[in-house]
């Protein structure tokens, strides 16, 4: 087909995208152009173009598109810390997202989630525990959220003249619950608290990644609804965003429903499009036109939306007769290369939040194992929300019984909320059955938590508690009275959490293992971390809290005794903060040229993974409340060995945002800190050692 319009400007690999999508748009009717601004574009014959659905997701993976390899959670892979797998696991999605794409084009297939642009990543800031799609965040602070997010858009979209997929930086911006008020709610915020905590993440995605897409949220902003607000769009202008912006799913059609700052449907349209957003995922833009009519959107509007997204789709290569990626094969798909590095991000991913000793297991002294919990033998704890399907589960169960050569019992113990799991048994009518089973076990692994039927997106959760939010950071009612009747027993118990969020276990257990949601590999890499074969080294990217009861309000969206930067109390397991089997310890840190030089050394007797963390202390006026992470470096040190690492520290992290928002370097005394944990008392106390530090004088 492309032979007969090859002498078709826009076809001319020579020119620019961008002037090959002015070229493209030059041809159609404003009809044909209005069109293109909807998700589901359709096909325009007479130009050879195809119909193209831009909804397709990659948070952890390819998502919703049949098989594909699925990764641990997003705010898991932030607890690696390392961007190098982060960006790793970008690639693999985008490789099998062109594998599928490939096949589903040959076969004439272009529906929703086939397309080639992926509306990844999350980078909204995990700013209270309670908001529900929070695990699909890098977590609470903006320094790992960019640094994360810049290494899965690069992973994504690749380094070739063409892009491999497309990535998308959601949702802009100051989005983070609650879930159930997210199509009305205002969220106020100043403007020191935009520049300082809501916004970096998005600017460095932009700047740094050159991230091709931007979402906008369905809040308003300070009254502005994000999808059309100029404050966010003259953002956007300012950091040079070329891409494309798409709003959130019906976001618009809350402009006249919900937040009521247009009439109806044409006002809507009209005010997105003028405002800049290119493409409507909804149907509210099918009201285009009608705004064309009444002289609310010009034809140049309606013009500069179709070129850009044009844009878009030519960097993607969709109209060239041949890319680099059109022979990836359908077999690149869930491959056991792929797979490999799932399994990794799930090693690497683990915090070890407490080991009395009793980690790693000694097998030779274990007859007999039991697996109690809710999430044992549970897949849906292993994927969070927004996920692929995997070709093979292992849940902790499976990695436990395929790992360990002795007697492995099961015993569900209760559900996973309700009080029973028969719905014709009373209630507690599995809590018999975990006791005997305890009772008849060497030692107990406790596997509890949440997953994504409780706490996920408004309308995805199955739960009846909160529209997707949590209420508390307790577990369910059911899983606290599981775990007291087992501890009271008093059999050696390791508690294994599964949550994409700060969870309060509430319980006193020899050790406590935090799972995340860990992928379709987590089984495995949980019985790899239980019997030593790997020691853990996955870090807190967010506060873990005492106690909901102490938080803000949730609809408060200042940042008052809010995540580390900002705590005052609260903390029971601090930002940064993870456990290993081994002991390596900063012993010195320099500074000089924009870098640190950090001294580590292993004083333990295996080899092991760890996390250098950098840390800075601003002492001026508007500087945050504690410290701001700066810089971080996954290392492996051989028993007795040495290293000194190289990090650099960026002139950004010597700045403070004053109450104008305005950006600059406020003082001369800073205090540089190098540990592998944070700062802090709590975690000083909970390691057993203090972090290294060097003064900073300008």
């Amino acid at each position: 087909m492309r032979k007969d319009f090859h002498m078709k400007k826009y076809l001319d690999t020579t020119l620019t995208p961008q002037e090959r999508a002015e070229a493209l748009a030059d041809e159609m009717t404003v009809e044909e152009m209005a069109g293109q601004l909807r998700f589901d574009a359709p096909a325009i014959e007479h130009l050879g173009i195809p119909a193209y659905n831009w909804w397709n997701e990659g948070l952890h993976g390819l998502a919703r598109s049949g098989t594909a390899t699925m990764f641990p959670q997003a705010i898991a892979l932030a607890a690696m810390f390392d961007t190098e797998l982060v960006k790793k696991a970008g690639e693999i999605t985008s490789l099998e997202t062109r594998a599928k794409y490939n096949a589903y084009s040959k076969h004439g297939d272009r529906d929703i989630y086939k397309g080639l642009t992926l509306w990844a990543p999350n980078i909204n800031i995990f700013r209270d525990p309670r908001w529900g799609r929070g695990h699909e965040t890098y977590g609470e602070d903006p320094y790992l959220t960019a640094e994360n997010g810049k290494a899965y858009v690069k992973g994504l979209q690749g380094e070739g003249k063409t892009l491999r997929t497309a990535a998308c930086a959601k949702h802009f911006a100051v989005h983070s619950g609650p879930e159930a008020l997210r199509h009305e709610f205002d969220a106020q915020v100043s403007e020191k608290e935009l520049e300082e905590t809501y916004l970096p993440a998005f600017e460095a995605l932009v700047k740094d990644a050159n991230v091709e897409g931007v979402m906008g949220a369905y809040n308003r902003v300070n009254g502005e609804a994000s999808c059309a607000s100029d404050r966010l769009m003259d953002k956007l202008k300012e950091w040079g965003f070329d891409g494309y912006f798409v709003s959130d799913c019906w976001a618009i059609r809350d402009f006249h429903e919900n937040h009521h700052i247009t009439n109806n449907a044409v006002e809507s349209a009209a005010l997105a499009l003028t405002k800049g957003c290119d493409v409507n995922c909804g149907c509210t833009y099918a009201n285009v036109l009608a705004a064309l009519d009444e002289g609310l959107v010009t034809k140049e509007d309606i013009r500069k939306a179709c070129v850009h997204l044009m844009r878009t789709r030519i960097r993607l290569g969709m109209f060239d007769d041949k890319t680099e990626y059109d022979d990836i094969p359908y077999d690149t798909v869930s491959c056991p290369e792929h797979k490999a590095v799932s399994l990794e991000c799930a090693e690497k991913s683990m915090v070890l939040l407490k080991n009395n000793g009793i980690l790693p297991l000694d097998e030779n002294k274990l007859r007999t194992v039991a697996v109690i919990g809710p999430n044992s033998d549970s897949r849906t704890a292993l994927e969070g929300n927004y996920n692929g399907t995997a070709d093979r589960y292992v849940t902790f169960l499976e990695g436990i019984e395929d790992r360990f050569k002795g007697r492995v019992i099961y015993a569900e113990g209760c559900h996973l909320y309700k009080d029973r799991s028969s719905n014709l048994a009373k209630a507690g009518d599995r809590y018999a059955e975990a006791m005997a089973a305890a009772e008849a076990a060497d030692i107990v692994i406790l596997c509890v938590g949440l997953d994504a039927t409780i706490e996920g997106e408004e309308g995805d959760t199955g739960n009846e508690f909160s529209s997707g939010d949590k209420t508390d950071i307790r577990l369910p009612e059911s899983q606290r009275i599981l775990i007291d009747k087992i501890m009271k027993i008093g059999k050696p118990t390791v508690v294994v959490c599964a949550a994409g969020s700060s969870v309060n276990t509430e319980c006193d257990p020899d050790a406590l293992i935090h799972a995340w949601y860990p992928g379709s590999e987590g089984g495995k890499a949980l019985a790899e971390i239980l019997f030593g074969d790997v020691s853990p080294s996955g870090k807190l990217p967010v506060t873990f809290y005492e106690s909901s009861e102490l938080l803000p309000g949730f609809t408060d969206y200042s940042m008052k005794n809010r995540t580390y930067r900002y705590a005052e109390n609260n903390v029971l397991y601090p930002f940064g903060y993870g456990l290993t089997y081994g002991n390596i310890l900063c012993t010195s840190v320099e500074y000089r040229d924009n870098t640190a030089f950090v001294t580590a050394e292993n004083k333990g007797d295996i080899p092991c993974e760890d996390v250098i963390e950098l840390y800075i202390r601003d002492y001026s006026e508007y500087a945050v409340r504690n410290v701001s992470l700066c810089g971080f470096e996954r290392i492996r040190l051989d028993a007795g060995e040495s290293i000194t690492v190289k990090i650099p520290v960026s002139d950004r992290a010597f700045t403070a945002v004053g109450e104008n928002g305005e950006r600059k370097r406020c003082g001369d005394r800073f205090t540089l800190y190098a540990g592998t944990h944070q700062p802090d008392e709590i975690s000083s106390r909970l390691c057993g050692n203090d972090c290294v530090y060097t003064e900073i004088k300008f």
